[in-house]
């Protein structure tokens, strides 16, 4: 027993992902096409696309709400685990990325559910503010010095009781690395500060992949 969360070595994680991952072909076609990418570790780790669309479900998400997109397998994962008349809407500036997610979306059959708005994050969450959308869950996977404008915008997007998950909260481990003044390192430790002391949500860090804070709408 241990009263800290375990580190995870290679072999062990390896394990992890031969006893537990149940990855769709289609998931596992789209990772395996986006490591041919120069900017393929931008996307996010299989376990933590099924541990996002476990937690849809566990919330009973029918709305969910992406900013940044990427190759889309965060999306596809949580598409996927939407129930039929789910919608999704997908925020990203890239054509050239999110090309590769329009064609995978419709060969697993859900482009339906996706609305991919292609344009500056905070303006099109500005946009769904005016729209009076509601979403039960989001996540925030794009631009670092933005993550706190997304983060307050998505707290006025998503309802009381939904999520708010945030990637990349431990950056390589150099949150924790005093030396690193780096500016994207001190924008995620600043995000990190913040949301420890914000009263509007309830809160918790797993430590997947390069980190996700799940952040409960009060």
């Amino acid at each position: 027993m241990s009263n800290k969360s375990i580190s995870m070595s290679d072999a062990l994680y390896e394990y992890t992902i031969e006893n537990w991952l149940r990855e769709p072909e289609i998931l596992r076609e789209l990772r395996e096409e986006t490591k041919s990418l120069p900017n393929h570790n931008m996307q996010i780790s299989p376990d933590q696309g099924q541990l996002m669309g476990v937690v849809a479900k566990l919330i009973g998400a029918t709305s969910y709400l992406e900013v940044g997109v990427f190759t889309g397998y965060s999306s596809l994962s949580v598409a996927l685990a939407l129930p039929p008349d789910g919608t999704v809407v997908a925020c990203d500036v890239s054509e050239e990325f999110t090309s590769v997610a329009r064609r995978y979306w419709k060969k697993a059959g859900v482009d339906g559910k996706i609305d991919l708005r292609l344009a500056e994050g905070v303006v099109t969450l500005d946009a769904l503010i005016r729209e009076a959308r509601q979403f039960d869950m989001a996540f925030i996977d794009a631009d670092k010095p933005n993550y706190l404008n997304y983060y307050e915008r998505c707290l006025r997007l998503v309802r009381q009781g939904g999520l708010i998950l945030i990637d990349n909260v431990l950056w390589s481990g150099k949150v924790a690395d005093v030396d690193d003044r780096q500016e994207e390192t001190e924008v995620i430790r600043g995000v990190n500060r913040m949301l420890l002391g914000d009263e509007r949500v309830d809160l918790a860090l797993i430590p997947i992949a390069d980190g996700l804070t799940v952040a409960r709408v009060r």
